[in-house]
């Protein structure tokens, strides 16, 4: 019986603790709800309390209500609805006593915003309680309107603000002064009124009032260009006032922190002398000592001192201070890169890469501090430091510091390799000045993190190393024995198998040595064994496995004895799961199958190799030549098979006459064979190569005999041999010197691309759009018109489109003709490219043919442009320009 009667006590009590009336006490509904389980839970309390309220401001119980407006207040917190209860707010501040008035504020701060239209009926209220004769109303008056001050009551209310900071208490003042700013900030007009008060102010002694007063002076600053000028002339010489006496004051307990003298105030000073001395050197000379005395005498072994001297250093740096200064302030700098706390160092970076636009040469005395930070633990100091670095890059420094980065690189932490190897990538792309520094940098960054390398840029390395030539023997060695020690390496292996491929003659030969370089011995079983481990372990890359392929399929036409085994390796392909891999080795099979002996571009002769044995023990070779295992010096090739990317090991010889021609060698290229090209006592020096021509290599020989002079029969290039198609023309000649044909005209063997040029084509203004270039990500359209005065000039309107979906920046467009066609390039319409073809970027070319008619226009063209702050290049040859331009 006992227990039944406890239980219904127990719950009588529960539901007078649940059931809440107006009176609770705030500190009960806080614990109601905190007593909570679930949300359900807590929404039906805060449910119940707010219709406790609700009965309350209906039944107007003043003795109430500013418990409710505390309750409401704190459910406004929890992010309940509390727009009911506005109005009580209003009736709290109209109140004569100062706790309910305290509510009432409170209230109207946190429950209201400037947008509330009810807000418009409070600023009588405010105005009676500026004018209050009590200061702590009148400090509740000013906060408030300071927090949630609109530009209609900051109009209304301006001059009582303005009254107020002229009032001979320092907690009204300093009050007022805040107050002050949010008007300024709300009606920038309003400014010029309280730019000489702000200026008094800066004579008190209280640092508080000084604090509010500085900060009201900043804000005018921001806010008119006549308040600058004014505090310029007026608040300078307080200011170095100000901050001397901060400085040299002794401990005062009120203002202490670390035993620093208010850094606060410190701050508050440097800033705001930074915006006034910024862009006029006499308020800066003025600053000087001071910022001076402030840099040298703050102890930097506080934290709080710290960020006095980094203030100090902003505004040294963003005034017009003396070099001398700057250096100091560099210094400090430095100083704090060996500080042990990261936040610290990280400040220090981020001020060091704005000030190295000001002085770069005191930054770079502390280059090997920031070296250091690149190794530092912390990420965020690591990619800092890098970015830094960058910066610091010249001419002068580029070895070194390039040394230290690759020296990192090989201890590296694998989430940091990325940002570090695509650094490296473009210092030595963007400061390099030999072509052998060049590429011993970008082995050492593919061996150590060739995983990390992007494709563009081992695309960049191919295009070089195709050029150079002379380093073509060095670049493959150095990449075979970079195979052999650093194989996972993705973009290494992509790069040493195109070399192997292209050049693997030069490696197992040991064609091009250059001084101080080992020899090393490398069979042509060597070459195949490198290609094939590269394509085991890379199968699962389509990229890699099909460039694996494609050197397999190469090095069995420059190896022979490899031919059958370089088959069956192609061949283990075939059933490959990635369906490129697959397709590749298919079609290498078959090409391998009916071609047992593939030969190079360039057919070689019998006679060829009869001339080669009889000069076997040749000892001497031309300058520039490739010296040949067999002793021979090959002829210089011509200038279409270096056009065409040839070796000079594809040079052919001829055995019929004592030099070769280019007419030979098309021949030759072509399989045309039988017919002789050359006359008993002729000179076979002049050529007709239309690609010689257009690269301006030599002079050209069809053109009218000069009087006096007995024109020279030459070597034809047959009209049906077009090698680029567009890129045909007919070759004006007089009657004398008209070539011979060597091929009729009906054996077109490019289906019918002929070079003859239509005379009426010469008649036409404007021609039809071309596509000059196109790739997967960029396209190029020219349209072309001949202006009707000059039939040698012609017009282009380039257009380039932007095929990826993200928009090119810095976007640059080169080009580069022969010496017989003059180039005008007009600025382009601007640099950036939208991304997916939403617009383009159009510019303006024109070009003359001084030889039009005799030789056709052609055009190398070259793209640089950056997506997403990283460097792209395109480049290609123009070739396709209709006839007679």
């Amino acid at each position: 019986m006992d227990t039944v009667e406890k239980i219904v006590e127990d719950f009588a009590s529960d539901i007078a603790m649940s059931s809440f009336s107006s009176g609770t006490r705030l500190r009960d509904m806080i614990r109601a709800i905190r007593a909570c389980k679930t949300a359900a839970e807590e929404r039906a309390v805060v449910r119940r309390e707010c219709a406790a309220i609700r009965t309350a401001i209906s039944e107007n119980e003043p003795a109430l209500r500013h418990r409710n407006m505390a309750k409401l207040m704190f459910i406004h917190m929890l992010g309940y609805p509390t727009h009911f209860a506005h109005m009580e707010c209003l009736k709290l501040i109209a109140a004569a006593g100062y706790p309910e008035k305290r509510v009432g504020y409170l209230g109207l701060m946190l429950l209201l915003d400037e947008r509330q239209e009810v807000l418009m009926l409070v600023t009588n209220s405010l105005k009676q309680d500026l004018n209050h004769p009590n200061q702590f109303i009148v400090g509740l008056a000013l906060c408030a309107l300071g927090n949630i001050c609109s530009a209609e009551m900051a109009r209304d209310l301006s001059p009582e603000v303005e009254r107020l900071m002229r009032s001979r208490e320092v907690n009204t003042k300093k009050k007022a002064a805040l107050c002050s700013i949010r008007i300024v900030r709300k009606v920038p007009d309003l400014a010029e009124n309280f730019m000489a008060l702000a200026a008094s102010l800066l004579k008190e002694k209280h640092h508080g009032v000084l604090i509010s007063a500085i900060q009201l002076c900043t804000e005018l600053c921001k806010a008119s260009k006549d308040a600058l000028e004014y505090l310029r002339k007026n608040c300078i010489e307080g200011l170095v006032r100000i901050l001397r006496d901060v400085s040299n004051s002794s401990y005062a307990p009120e203002y202490d922190v670390s035993g620093i003298a208010d850094p606060f105030l410190h701050i508050r000073v440097l800033k705001l002398m930074r915006i006034l001395g910024q862009g006029d050197a006499d308020c800066s000379e003025y600053m000087n000592d001071i910022l001076a005395q402030v840099a040298t005498k703050t102890d930097s072994n506080k934290n709080a001192g710290n960020a006095i001297l980094y203030e100090c250093v902003q505004t040294i740096m963003g005034i017009e201070a003396t070099s001398g200064l700057r250096v100091l302030a560099i210094n400090i700098l430095g100083r704090f890169l060996s500080n042990r706390d990261n936040n610290i160092r990280y400040v220090a970076l981020n001020m060091l890469m704005r000030a190295i636009a000001v002085d770069a040469l005191a930054v770079q005395r502390h280059r090997t501090t920031i070296l250091e930070c690149v190794k530092d633990a912390d990420a965020s100091i690591r990619k800092r430091a890098l970015e830094l670095v960058f910066l610091l890059v010249n001419d002068t420094n580029v070895k070194p510091l390039t040394k230290e980065l690759i020296d990192y690189l090989s201890i590296a932490d694998p989430d940091f390799k990325g940002d570090l190897t695509s650094k490296i990538c473009s210092i030595v792309e963007k400061f390099s000045q030999e072509k052998l520094w060049y590429l011993d940098q970008m082995f050492k960054v593919l061996s150590l993190a060739g995983n990390h390398v992007k494709d563009d840029v081992c695309h960049a390395l191919i295009v070089v190393l195709s050029n150079a030539s002379e380093l073509q023997g060095y670049s493959v060695r150095s990449l075979y024995k970079a195979l052999q020690a650093y194989g996972k390496q993705g973009s290494l292996v992509r790069v040493a198998v195109w070399c192997i491929g292209e050049y693997g003659e030069m490696l197992v030969n040991n064609v091009g040595m250059l001084d101080g370089e080992e020899k090393i011995t490398v069979t042509e079983s060597d070459a195949v064994d490198a290609v094939e481990i590269a394509l085991n372990r890379h199968s699962a890359d389509a990229t890699t496995g099909a460039m694996c392929l494609v050197a397999l399929l190469k090095l069995s036409s420059r190896f022979p004895s490899t031919s059958e085994r370089v088959k069956q390796i192609v061949a283990r392909n075939k059933e490959n799961a990635v369906l490129e891999l697959q397709q590749r080795s298919i079609e290498f099979s078959s090409i391998i199958q009916r071609h047992q002996s593939i030969s190079y571009l360039v057919k070689r002769a019998t006679a060829t190799q009869a001339t080669i044995s009889a000069n076997k023990h040749a000892p001497t070779v031309a300058p520039g030549g490739l010296k040949l295992p067999n002793g021979v010096a090959k002829p210089t090739s011509a200038p279409l098979a270096d056009l065409l990317d040839l070796s000079s090991d594809d040079a052919p010889a001829s055995t019929t006459t004592s030099t070769t021609t280019p007419n030979d060698f098309l021949q030759d290229l072509l399989g045309i064979g039988g017919v002789s090209t050359s006359t008993a006592g002729v000179p076979s020096t002049a050529s007709t190569d239309i690609l010689m021509d257009l690269l301006s290599i030599g002079s050209s020989p069809l053109q009218n005999g000069t009087p006096g002079q007995e024109s020279k029969p030459v070597h034809a290039v047959p009209e049906a041999i077009d090698l680029l198609g567009s890129l045909s023309s007919t070759t004006s000649v007089s009657a004398e010197t008209k070539p011979t044909r060597l091929v009729s005209q009906g054996m077109d063997l490019l289906d019918g691309l002929s070079s003859s040029t239509s005379v009426s084509g010469l008649e036409k203004t404007v021609h039809p759009s071309i596509t000059a270039f196109q790739s997967t990500t960029l396209k190029i359209t020219f349209d072309l018109k001949r202006q009707p005065g000059n039939p040698r000039e012609t017009t282009i309107h380039a257009t380039f489109t932007n095929l990826t979906s993200s928009t090119y920046t810095d976007f640059i467009f080169q080009a580069a003709v022969p010496k017989f066609i003059q180039l005008k390039l007009d600025p382009a319409s601007g640099n950036t490219v939208p991304a997916n073809g939403n617009g383009s970027v159009t510019q303006g070319l024109s070009v003359t043919n001084n030889q039009q008619g005799q030789k056709p226009l052609a055009m190398r063209i070259r793209m640089s442009y950056k997506v997403n702050g990283e460097d792209r290049l395109e480049q290609g040859q123009v070739s396709n320009f209709p006839s007679g331009l």
